[in-house]
């Protein structure tokens, strides 16, 4: 069995040694931008099941099989919308990050 030699750094094991470029913010703001942007996720995910199941329902009846064709392609679109969002949360997160620490401007 392989033992850790003494020259081995084990500083990166370590959870409390954390690089400071690698930590966000966690404060009431930061928190409170999370959770607007996860409403916000929560809310595209329940309109898309909504249209499926409208275009599901529509796919009952030939009289409208071609608007749940339109309502599934809706439907479809909107799931481009769920990785924006978070994208948006990733980057207003990030500016606040640099805004609270300048030095992260000059890396």
């Amino acid at each position: 069995m392989a033992t850790r030699s003494s020259t081995c750094s084990t500083a990166a094991a370590d959870p409390m040694d954390r690089d400071p470029k690698l930590t966000l913010p966690l404060g009431a703001e930061a928190l409170v931008i999370h959770q607007r942007y996860e409403t916000a996720v929560l809310a595209n995910d329940f309109l898309i099941g909504l249209w499926f199941t409208l275009g599901s329902l529509a796919f009952l009846f030939p009289a409208y099989e071609s608007a749940g064709a339109w309502i599934f392609l809706i439907a479809s679109l909107q799931y481009v919308v769920r990785p924006s969002i978070r994208l948006a949360r990733n980057i207003h997160v990030e500016r606040l990050r640099r805004r609270r620490s300048p030095s992260a401007e000059k890396r």
